[in-house]
């Protein structure tokens, strides 16, 4: 004899306006993975790698960030030179592009795998 079972019920939860921004900040603070597609990154990063950005991490002079600017998000390196800032790839058949106006790092890569052993590296 087979036990029926029930479906569990859903019940609604109100959470308050501040304990909401606090779940949703936090949430965004949380590193996430995403697998390179394309070559610009190429030879440091190969398609099909897997970078895992962390946005809790602040971009400094040659980190790898993920960024939105220009209404496009984007991979890069992120260089400072003399006060002005740069996103880089690593492929020298894509051209630097400087930043200009406003922009939102996404976060910064702290780790990259691949289907060897060999491909995994961290940065700091």
């Amino acid at each position: 004899m087979t036990e029926s079972r029930k479906p569990i019920p859903i019940i609604p939860v109100q959470v308050p306006e501040e304990e909401r921004a606090e779940i949703s900040s936090c949430a965004d603070a949380e590193p996430y993975a995403l697998r390179v597609i394309g070559d610009s990154m190429t030879p440091e990063f190969q398609e099909g790698h897997v970078i895992i950005v962390d946005p809790a991490q602040p971009p400094q002079h040659g980190a790898y960030v993920v960024i939105d600017y220009n209404g496009e998000t984007t991979f890069r390196q992120f260089i400072v030179e003399n006060g002005r800032k740069f996103l880089k790839a690593m492929n020298d058949a894509y051209p630097s592009v400087e930043l200009i106006g406003n922009y939102t790092v996404r976060g910064v890569v702290v780790q990259r795998a691949g289907r060897r052993r060999r491909d995994r590296k961290h940065y700091y």
